[in-house]
């Protein structure tokens, strides 16, 4: 962003102020000046013999993404091979498609007609058509559609040559001024390159208007529009939930109505960013906003409108484009379609602000396996029993049709013959997938605790409810069937057109509130979404924070629009995660104290819980770390490992108990493995031992049940880790035990710091939300009866609430 500056003007000068002011400021009335001329501003001049000058880049955002994207997509030579192939797959479609509708005679290929040849056996010469006899048989709306196909894939075709320049220019800068080989990409962790992206800052000023770019500018650079869909979905203005009749609710969101709300809201014309970095100066004004809704709705109308007028066409390219990739698979793994993925909307909701594409899936990744049991274990036993007979009677047709084939060859010639045997093997496919796994075994809880370590953002309101239905189906909108993933994608042209016109239209005015109420200028970053500032104390949620001192927590019933608290604790969840990959961020002070009060006060409620029998029970960190250890081996020998270091006394009972469920799990023998006995002491321990105790089994069906779930959660492959190879050096974990001389892989701690992280913001935030309804009841009670009523109905209201949200579009 180009900024004229005045003669006395310094970087130390630029780099000072407060990063949180309004848009209303002079970031928008100042001029702008590609060249400052006779400013007397000094710039850093890269030496002439250096062909590749990165000083003073304009569009940041984009060189941002593209250095990023060329880390992840493993470095030139893939991005270009892979641009061109995608280029030649859409030529391949419009010749295969062709070809299929002119230029074969069905009536020789399916023998209705004797060959031209008079040959006794078909050959490719008589089933394929001349290309001259082909071409006689286009007419006029074949001439049209070749149009548009050509049309397409010259402007594709441009904007390949456009990105592989681009791309040829970043492979010079890593190479330049990262000093980083194309063939060292892999090896090079995203951190280091970010590392090194500072120190470029520093000797070239890529960004003229700061003398230093912090890690959570870069982040806002490449996340800028990402943000913002993070909050828009957090403050339920995305089109995502519908009722159908007859249906109920439903949840979706696809790729290609990601696609349109994006251009609607940041890169189409009339869309609320003038460019890349800027929001219009009209958003600036509280009373036209209602012109600028008219404007957006326009918009939207005309979006709409497009995608109806092409839907045809873009539901043909869909259908075609999947079927080419997912045929080779299914004709191989047909149970591929039986799998499940998160979907869209999933990833959306789950995703922390500031949280690029790689770190979002290596916390999925880690999910992937708890999820997919937990969906699994639940079953119909009415639908087992019908599956069961189906699959009986068509495993009997096939076993007949095949050995039939087996005696003699011939019969896989008759009509249709073929295509039976296809259906009944996809039938028997359906009914093993509905019979449950005879050694399934029971163990929701845990395993949605285990899930909700990892990805962090659940409804408080599932807590002891997993094993229900209605936690099941709620959750089945996060991880959806792939094959259910795939029909909405394919669906989506059809549908996005009454979407856009019926559903995201009529939000017009919230958005524009949105836009002028959450929208931030950065000096040296431009408009960012204001909540991926991560501003605990602007837009935190006191229900996710420490209780402050004297104060009532109270029910906050604002319009969920225009509030400045972000819900379901995801400014203070997406701070802690920040600073975990990202160790050398300098957070705000109030950021710092935040962080530091949450590590000090969970210490201190540890020690209280140890010395204090009556706490041990109501004590989040307690609890969490019970619940911690749970999740596997390797974080039940952490818990120990922090009980251990704070009542070394106690700490034999503890460690004995611990080790022999574990042990258990690992080496299971009612004969050989006595359960050891322990006597009885504190209410803290007792507390322990039947926490323990009653999850021994659990644990011991997580780990028998699950095959080893952590082990094969090592095994996904995540192509780039998160945060910097040594690990967090101030984290929860680390201020509650020192674990330096305890872990062999640094990486895995800072991921398991973030899960107890995550579970102890979680059960504090249950136990603010109970003394806030507490509160609230006692303070209806000493109105009058009615007003309790009432407050009881509110706090209670207030608690049932689910994170996903009761707005419906």
């Amino acid at each position: 962003m180009e900024m004229a500056l005045n003669a006395d003007t310094n970087y130390q000068s630029l780099n000072e102020g407060n990063p949180f002011k309004k848009e209303s400021e002079d970031f928008h009335n100042q001029d702008h000046d590609d060249t400052p001329g006779d400013s007397g501003i000094m710039i850093h001049m890269v030496p002439e013999t250096n062909k590749a000058r990165w000083n003073h880049i304009e569009d940041l955002d984009s060189f941002f993404t593209r250095m990023y994207n060329y880390h992840q997509k493993h470095g030139f030579s893939v991005i270009a091979l892979d641009e061109i192939f995608q280029l030649c797959k859409f030529a391949f479609v419009v010749w295969l498609l062709t070809f299929t509708i002119y230029c074969i005679n069905y009536q020789v290929l399916f023998g209705d007609s004797p060959p031209p040849s008079n040959h006794t056996k078909v050959t490719l010469r008589d089933v394929v058509i001349p290309t001259r006899q082909c071409i006689a048989n286009f007419n006029g709306f074949t001439y049209l559609l070749f149009l548009l196909a050509i049309l397409y894939f010259v402007v594709h075709f441009l904007r390949v040559v456009s990105l592989i320049t681009q791309y040829m220019d970043m492979k010079k800068f890593y190479q330049s001024a990262l000093h980083i080989d194309e063939k060292e990409i892999d090896n090079t962790t995203w951190h280091e390159v970010k590392m090194k992206i500072r120190e470029v800052q520093s000797e070239q000023h890529m960004c003229i208007d700061k003398e230093q770019l912090t890690e959570l500018d870069i982040y806002h650079r490449i996340l800028r529009f990402k943000n913002y869909m993070v909050a828009l979905m957090n403050k339920n203005l995305l089109p995502v939930k519908f009722n159908i009749p007859l249906l109920g609710e439903y949840v979706t969101l696809s790729r290609g109505l990601l696609f349109n709300i994006h251009f609607i809201l940041f890169k189409g014309p009339g869309s609320p960013f003038q460019n890349n970095w800027q929001l219009r100066d009209d958003f600036n004004f509280r009373t036209n906003q209602v012109e600028l809704a008219q404007r957006l709705s326009k918009l939207i109308m005309w979006v709409a409108v497009a995608n109806l007028i092409l839907a045809p066409v873009i539901f043909v390219w869909q259908c075609l484009y999947f079927l080419f990739s997912y045929a080779n698979i299914l004709r191989k793994e047909p149970g591929t379609l039986g799998m499940r993925t998160w979907s869209n909307y999933g990833r959306l909701y789950l995703r922390h602000f500031n949280e690029l594409e790689h770190e979002l899936d290596a916390r999925l990744n880690r999910a992937y396996e708890y999820a997919d049991r937990y969906l699994s274990s639940f079953s119909s036993p009415l639908m087992a029993v019908v599956a069961r007979n189906i699959l009986f009677i068509s495993g009997g047709i096939l076993v007949l049709i095949l050995t039939l084939g087996i005696y003699d060859e011939f019969v896989f010639q008759v009509e249709h013959v073929l295509t039976i045997i296809t259906i009944l093997s996809v039938i028997g496919l359906i009914c093993r997938n509905m019979i449950p796994d005879e050694n399934l075994i029971w163990c929701p809880e845990q395993l949605m605790t285990a899930i909700l370590a990892h990805v962090h953002y659940l409804p408080s309101n599932w807590k002891n409810r997993a094993h229900t239905v209605a936690v099941r189906k709620e959750f089945e909108n996060l991880f959806q069937f792939k094959a259910g993933y795939l029909l909405n994608e394919i669906v989506s042209p059809l549908v996005t057109p009454f979407i856009l016109m019926f559903v995201f239209r009529p939000k017009s005015l919230e958005l524009v509130k949105f836009f002028r109420s959450f929208t931030v200028s950065v000096k040296g970053v431009g408009n960012v979404c204001s909540f991926a500032q991560l501003d605990v104390r602007k837009h935190g949620n006191p229900d996710w924070q420490l209780p402050k001192p004297n104060t009532k927590q109270k029910v906050n019933v604002d319009d969920s629009t225009t509030k400045s608290v972000v819900d379901n604790g995801k400014t203070e969840l997406s701070l802690i995660r920040f600073t975990l990959t990202n160790p050398e961020w300098k957070a705000p002070p109030d950021a710092v104290n935040f962080l530091n009060d949450i590590r000090e006060h969970a210490a201190e409620e540890l020690r209280n819980a140890l010395i204090n029998d009556t706490d041990s029970k109501t004590s989040p960190i307690t609890e969490s770390l019970i619940t911690f250890g749970t999740i596997d081996a390797e974080y039940s020998s952490l818990a120990t490992s922090v009980f251990n270091a704070h009542n070394v006394q106690r700490a034999e009972l503890l460690t004995s108990s611990i080790k022999h469920s574990m042990n258990q799990n690992k080496y299971y023998d009612r004969k050989h493995q006595p359960t050891p006995n322990i006597p009885q002491t504190s209410g803290f321990e007792q507390m322990l031992q039947q926490s323990f105790g009653e999850q021994e089994g659990n644990m011991l069906r997580i780990q028998t049940s699950c095959d080893n779930s952590l082990e094969n959660m090592r095994k996904l492959r995540i192509s780039k880790v998160e945060g910097r190879l040594q690990g967090p050096s101030e984290a929860l974990l680390y201020n509650l035990y020192g674990i330096d001389s305890k872990i062999s892989n640094p990486i895995d701690i800072t991921v398991a710091d973030m899960s107890l992280s995550t579970l102890y913001l979680h059960n504090l935030h249950k136990h603010n939300t109970d003394r806030s309804i507490q509160s609230t009841v006692e303070e209806g009670q000493e109105a009058g009866p009615t007003t309790s009523k009432r407050a009881i109905i509110i706090s209670k209201a207030a608690e049932d609430t689910p994170l996903l949200g009761n707005v419906r579009s």
